[in-house]
């Protein structure tokens, strides 16, 4: 979960800013609009490595396991709170899939 305490931030959060500042800069230099996945995806790779290697040493299953549910939360609650939202306004602006509508129907009655 992103909700750390505030002091925990402090830290942090210069030091974030400034990475978000370069893979950006990167990404224009780059020129495609996605060039900016594989740098972010680089950078949280690198970032999880570098910890484990730090903090750790060596890898073992319950770190990668650690690290897998980590980064998963992250996708999950980023979508959650960006996704979702998005995609609902993007069904009110253009309409939503009639075929979802039909499915719906269908699990409506399978809670009768």
């Amino acid at each position: 979960m992103p909700y750390i305490a505030k002091e925990d931030r402090v830290p942090l959060d210069p030091l974030i800013d400034r990475l978000a500042e370069a893979i950006v800069e990167r990404a224009e230099q780059a020129g495609p609009e996605a060039a900016f996945a594989g740098l972010l995806n680089y950078s949280v790779t690198r970032l999880a490595l570098k910890i484990i290697m730090l903090e750790f040493g060596k890898m073992r299953y319950w770190i990668i396991a650690t690290v897998t549910g980590a980064l998963k939360n992250v996708s999950d609650e980023f979508y959650r709170r960006v996704g979702i939202p998005y995609e609902d306004a993007q069904i009110e602006k253009s309409g939503d899939v009639d075929l979802y509508q039909e499915f719906d129907k269908q699990i409506a009655l399978m809670r009768q």
